[in-house]
């Protein structure tokens, strides 16, 4: 296990390198991730400065990609004081203006499960959360040492959608967000990121962390209209060229 140069000092903390595995997001790729432990170390203050180094989170698993040939996942943010909606934004706003927002405890709810399990079949078949069990799901989504946010969506009492954050020092950021496949005409994803947008503003923080960008995977193509963006390259926050 080794601190690498491009990492500010943890002095509590060590980095390993999984071994390979195939990659999640691009056909054909091997991908590898740097681990940080121990886990129990891992505060909020703590886990902020490693998601400024382009770290995140599954669970108590802190990572980033650390792949021998590749260098493709870039950690992205937006800068909310200069973030200016698209039309398109707009009206995914103002379409679920309906929806009411209740932040509850991060604890195993059925409902909550049964909604997960119907996005996963309906979004993302075949790519192995579909078959999550509760554990899995609990393990992924709501077993946290930082301050975490579990934001749960409803419309005329009905769930439509359920949001994990985290509250850093500079900024909030989106862990995971699921929701009702089947509304018609539905933007949940982008009223999603809209509405933390919002909270970064009213909790005064200046970034929303949106996790990492692949310029080609479709599933990662959501993030680049959200601008201006910001990506960590070469170990500098950068504005990004995008059209």
């Amino acid at each position: 296990m080794t601190h690498l140069r491009d990492l500010p000092p943890f002095p509590l903390l060590q980095f390993y390198a999984t071994a390979p595995y195939g990659c999640s997001y691009l056909p054909g790729r091997i991908a590898r991730s740097q681990v940080a432990t121990p886990t129990h170390l891992i505060d909020t203050e703590t886990y902020g400065d490693l998601v400024q180094a382009g770290f995140r989170r599954s669970g108590v698993f802190t990572y980033r990609p650390h792949c021998d040939a590749c260098r493709e996942c870039l950690p992205v943010r937006v800068p909310v004081a200069d973030f200016q909606p698209r039309r398109s934004q707009r009206r995914a706003w103002e379409r679920h203006h309906g929806l009411i927002a209740a932040e509850r405890g991060m604890a195993f709810r059925e409902e909550h499960y049964d909604l997960y399990q119907r996005y996963q079949v309906a979004r993302h078949q075949g790519g192995g959360m579909d078959q999550d069990s509760r554990d899995q799901y609990a393990h992924f989504l709501l077993q946290s040492h930082v301050d975490s946010r579990l934001i749960e969506f409803s419309e005329n009492g009905i769930l439509r959608m359920v949001s994990i954050v985290d509250v850093l020092r500079d900024g909030i950021s989106s862990v995971y967000t699921f929701y009702d496949p089947d509304a018609p005409g539905s933007s949940y994803g982008t009223y999603s990121i809209l509405w933390q947008i919002t909270q970064c503003r009213r909790l005064n923080l200046p970034y929303l962390y949106l996790g990492y960008w692949i310029r080609n995977s479709r599933k990662m193509a959501y993030k680049a209209s959200f601008q201006p963006l910001e990506a960590l390259y070469l170990g500098q926050w950068q504005t990004m060229n995008l059209p």
